[in-house]
């Protein structure tokens, strides 16, 4: 693996294990601020880390299913300050896999 792929990796696992836990402030650590979410007919722009810990909180039931969590992803581009990932996320048929894109931020520190 190249670096990026082990930074994706580390990233994606501990991210897994957040959900797994239902840790919402562990899920909304992963997640710059400010940012930007954008789904379809929804765009939330996020000023403070609390808007997504309550988005994260109210997201749970979804996932109340879900005892595994797989990050399948391919590394769409990177830069220096960033590496944008298209990951497939695979729930072992608890709930629909969801497909996202990410762009992971290198910041001071990891």
């Amino acid at each position: 693996m190249d670096e990026n792929s082990d930074v994706v990796s580390q990233f994606f696992a501990a991210y897994a294990k957040a959900l797994l836990d239902r840790d919402v402030e562990a899920i909304a650590a992963h997640y710059a601020v400010p940012a930007l979410i954008e789904f379809p007919g929804q765009r939330i722009v996020v000023t403070e880390a609390a808007q997504t810990v309550d988005f994260f909180a109210r997201a749970l039931a979804q996932y109340v299913k879900v005892t595994e969590a797989d990050a399948v992803f391919e590394i769409a581009a990177a830069a220096d300050h960033s590496i944008w990932v298209e990951v497939t996320w695979d729930y072992h048929g608890a709930v629909l896999g969801e497909r996202n894109m990410y762009q992971l931020v290198r910041i001071d520190g990891g």
